[in-house]
């Protein structure tokens, strides 16, 4: 089903709830950090106040666990959407209650109030319909800008769709949704780059791609993984010995298909681990000696990596490819984000991980679509929706 997005309804001198997500983390001075969950709801917040309506929004932000702890407090993401915005943000000191409502109804067309932290309420993490409905009370219009938790099942995400008459999505949400279902039916060939941790979910994933890829290029602890499968010594790296069963499916599913496994050929190793500041070295026969840690692909992986995605229509990348965060053992993945922004691909990266990659490497508008929304956008792609999407779906019929 088709939900509208916001720029698709009359909200014209509305009351519009918008939920987002506004989790970040704020230092000790009060400044709030990864502006770009901030950044990327401005669109949304624009277009409503350009329709001279009043903007509610709502988020929640730590885990204070459904009590009030100051030090999540959303304060300073109010204030670094007034800097960002240009405008006073109306700050009561909950989420519901008299003095919201009041503000509410006071503050003119075309401004903003940012409830308190949603989570200071218990009822908002067990979805609850009185909460809901006490939240719902103070707007006429139910907006979801919160792709990333809407995964999770939430009385401002799910409950709170019963009470409102109309209810759309965001522009960044709905942005998310027509980017990540365009992987439903990829031009062909199809290349999935697959890294990072080994999780029940990532295995998940690549069962679901398994209906329309061509290649899986697979690097990082999921590279391990599927090594260790096919009978490999991995040294010291961290193998779920549980998912084994799982990899051999895979692998078995793929032969039968025409699916290309691409594992590396070769690897960066150090001795011991990280800890012990051990020079690197290749290892070229994909057995890692008993006492090493892999910590990259090696150069003749990376040029096979090219070389697939070089001939490739779409190009889906979830997972970095080495230990990204230390600066030694980042070529993998950013052989991965050049290869991608250098062909005549279109991509989709996911994950917070990936996503850090290719904006560091200043590639995010030739690689596609880039999205930063974690699991939330892994589980779309696995079952065509949400929790928060069936929510808002149900509202519609």
């Amino acid at each position: 089903m088709k939900i509208p997005s916001i720029a698709e309804i009359d909200i014209k001198e509305k009351k519009i709830f918008i939920r987002a997500d506004l989790d970040v983390p704020v230092d000790k001075s009060g400044v709030a950090g990864e502006v770009w969950k901030i950044e990327r709801i401005l669109p949304t917040v624009r277009y409503a106040l350009q329709q001279k309506a009043k903007v509610i929004l709502a988020a929640h932000m730590g885990k204070p666990g459904g009590k009030v702890v100051r030090r999540y407090s959303l304060e300073a993401v109010g204030a670094e959407l007034s800097r960002a915005l240009g405008c006073e943000i109306y700050f009561p000191e909950d989420s519901v209650g008299d003095a919201v409502k009041k503000v509410s109804v006071d503050m003119p067309a075309g401004s903003v109030m940012l409830l308190e932290n949603l989570d200071f309420h218990k009822k908002e993490l067990e979805d609850n319909i009185d909460y809901a409905k006490k939240l719902a009370e103070i707007a006429d219009i139910y907006v979801n800008e919160a792709f990333t938790v809407s995964n999770q099942k939430r009385a401002s995400l799910s409950a709170i769709t019963g009470f409102f008459n109309t209810v759309c999505v965001g522009l960044s949400f709905k942005n998310e949704i027509e980017n990540l279902g365009k992987l439903a039916k990829p031009d062909r060939p199809f290349t999935a780059v697959i890294g990072g941790r080994c999780t029940p979910l990532r295995l998940a994933l690549m069962e679901k791609l398994m209906d329309s890829v061509d290649s899986f290029l697979l690097g990082g602890a999921v590279g391990n993984l599927f090594l260790k499968t096919l009978g490999k010594e991995t040294g010291r790296s961290d193998i779920d010995q549980s998912m084994i069963y799982n990899a051999k499916k895979l692998i078995s599913s793929s032969a039968t298909r025409g699916i290309r496994f691409i594992v590396p050929v070769d690897l960066v190793t150090v001795r011991g681990d990280l800890k012990n500041d051990s020079p690197s070295y290749i290892i070229s026969d994909n057995n890692i000696p008993t006492g090493s840690t892999t910590v990259d692909i090696g150069p003749e992986t990376r040029a096979q990596f090219a070389n697939n995605i070089s001939g490739a229509r779409t190009v889906f990348w979830n997972g970095p490819l080495g230990v990204c965060e230390e600066p030694g053992f980042f070529e993998g993945s950013r052989a991965v984000a050049d290869a991608i922004a250098e062909s005549d691909a279109w991509g989709a990266v996911t994950g917070r991980d990936t996503a850090q990659i290719v904006h560091d490497m200043a590639v995010e508008g030739r690689v596609g679509y880039v999205s930063r929304s974690g699991e939330a956008a892994v589980e779309y792609i696995i079952n065509g929706t949400l929790p928060a999407i069936t929510a808002l779906e149900e509202r519609i019929k």
